[in-house]
């Protein structure tokens, strides 16, 4: 009996030990970290950000966009943010005239090398005059239920995180005030969910849709709750969730924006750029397709947002402090995730993307497809594409490919050329509108990574196919004229973004070096096939039409 106590004592001992070592060790990483930071004048930070001195203030309040007037009942849409979903891939909110709304206060920003000059002094009027042209006004046919991918009064659970109480978090409050759901308008659900429910067969979302840019504002705003790694990727991402429990995939910054990708590196080993996501997602929307989940860019405080907010063992153990007295980390994943790649803050602070989530894959399953076009991803081998050059006549014998389908592949083709982003490998589909619905753009993280070189077997698909839809042709002719120029278009569109400069002058150079090259490919088509044999008719064509 005497024996029995003594092991239970001695058991108590030891627990009691090793919380409190494990007490004394988080305190003295907390102390270490501080002390470096008040004892170093120089953080070895060659970015061009400072720390940030105080948290921006919410957004103002929101607009109503077409789908979000009206009431709803009280069963809702269970949108859940499993982190084991697979994500899509943001900016800050999209206020005209007001860039600097967004900047800390005290904050300077030091010009980066080749930074865009080229920026009209009449703030965003070229890109609102180019999304007010009739090309970027194209009428939908008239949605259907089966024609969208959630139903505003579907009968299915609440999110798994509200059902407890029946409540949502109000967005605005940072004291989380709750209100009931019964009694909400669509207007007060948080962006993320306004997303979901708006994407349609069609596109991800409107172009009116002021969910979009509520949501733009909410993944640069909103306070992080909780990171994980996101498993099974080649490159380091984080899963955040957000107060309001919108999620989305966090990129950090690898590269400086000025840097090249080495001319020696192979596509499949090069590094995936958080500005990259960014650009990408202004440059779809630019373009007219809207299948870029939105991006934002993100200055994060990698002591206060992640470590001191993760339950990942396998991310927190991964923090150090560098000789530099900078905050590091390098998580887990296949590639780039040691000591030798880390990544460090300055001395806290790091640049990323953040992509919002699409829905739960228990939602809204997706179908992966293997692109025809898919590289080998060897160092010697060679796809049968690039060695075939009647390829194009095999792809269109098989479904879904003698269908609609291959227009939408000339125009993820057109999309990654101008962005020089080889590595198309799958894409993906929502599984709901079978075969006539788009392609999701998604993961392009390795665009904008040479602007000096063109390379042109992306363009492989448009030039061994020769097929492209009028409304895309059209746009890409309207982008090649002065008035609409793309890269100044872009150039107004990613003022926007918090961590603007997104893209260095020679980017943008390049996209309108490419758009040319794009016209001359298909003006060779036309010249060899004529007009009707390449050019597809998809303006003319529908007959219940909605205004847009």
């Amino acid at each position: 009996m005497v024996s029995l106590r003594k092991i239970r004592l001695f058991i108590l001992v030891f627990f009691l030990i090793v919380c409190t070592m494990h007490i004394v060790m988080n305190l003295l990483f907390t102390l270490e970290k501080q002390t470096a930071g008040l004892t170093s004048g120089d953080t070895g930070c060659s970015c061009s950000h400072k720390p940030m001195e105080d948290t921006p203030s919410r957004a103002e309040s929101r607009g109503r966009s077409a789908v979000e007037s009206g009431r709803t009942d009280t069963n809702f849409i269970h949108l859940s943010n499993n982190p084991s979903s697979n994500c899509t891939s943001l900016s800050v909110k999209n206020i005209v005239g007001q860039p600097e709304q967004y900047a800390h206060e005290g904050e300077h920003k030091s010009p980066i090398k080749g930074t865009s000059k080229h920026v009209p002094v009449d703030g965003f009027r070229r890109l609102a005059a180019l999304f007010d042209h009739p090309l970027y006004k194209k009428m939908l046919p008239i949605l259907a239920e089966e024609d969208t991918l959630f139903s505003v009064n579907s009968a299915t659970t609440f999110y798994s995180h509200a059902h407890g109480n029946q409540k949502w978090a109000r967005e605005g409050d940072e004291e989380e005030d709750l209100f009931p759901v019964g009694m909400s308008t669509i207007n007060s659900y948080p962006s993320w969910v306004r997303f979901h429910l708006g994407i349609n067969r069609y596109e991800l979302y409107d172009r009116r849709s002021s969910a979009v840019d509520d949501l733009l504002g909410d993944l640069v705003m909103q306070r992080i709750g909780n990171v994980a790694i996101k498993p099974g990727g080649t490159q380091l991402k984080l899963i955040m969730r957000f107060q309001n429990y919108g999620q989305a995939l966090f990129k950090p910054m690898k590269q400086a924006r000025d840097q090249e990708t080495p001319s020696d590196v192979f596509y499949f080993s090069d590094f995936e750029r958080h500005n990259a996501e960014i650009a990408a997602f202004h440059l779809d929307r630019i373009l007219g397709f809207r299948r870029v989940p939105p991006a934002a860019g993100r200055l994060v405080n990698i002591t206060k947002e992640i470590r001191d907010v993760t339950r990942d063992k396998k991310l927190w153990r991964t923090f150090f402090i560098s000789p530099a007295n900078n905050t590091c980390f390098y998580g887990e994943c296949t590639y780039y995730c040691s000591m030798e790649h880390a990544l460090c803050g300055t001395p806290d602070h790091m640049e990323g993307s953040l992509s919002a989530f699409l829905p739960d894959l228990v939602l809204a399953k997706r179908r992966t497809w293997r692109s025809p076009w898919r590289r080998s991803y060897h160092k010697r081998k060679k796809a049968e594409w690039e060695i075939n050059p009647n390829y194009c006549d095999k792809v269109k014998r098989m479904p879904p490919y003698d269908g609609p389908r291959l227009l939408d592949v000339m125009d993820m083709t057109i999309f990654d050329f101008l962005m020089g982003n080889m590595d198309r490998h799958h894409y993906e589909t929502l599984e709901k509108f079978g075969n006539d619905t788009f392609i999701l753009h998604l993961d392009n993280g390795r665009g904008f990574g040479r602007h000096s070189h063109d390379e042109v077997s992306i363009l492989a698909p448009l030039s061994q196919c020769c097929r492209v839809r009028r409304s895309t042709f059209l746009r890409l002719q309207l982008l090649a004229k002065e008035e609409h120029q793309l890269s100044v278009v872009m150039t107004e569109s990613l003022r926007k973004d918090r961590l603007a400069p997104v893209l260095i002058q020679p980017h943008l150079e390049a996209l309108d070096r490419r758009l040319q090259h794009v016209l001359r490919v298909l003006e060779d088509c036309v010249g060899k096939m004529g007009y009707t044999l390449v050019v597809e008719d998809d303006m003319g064509e529908r007959r219940a039409r909605r205004n847009s």
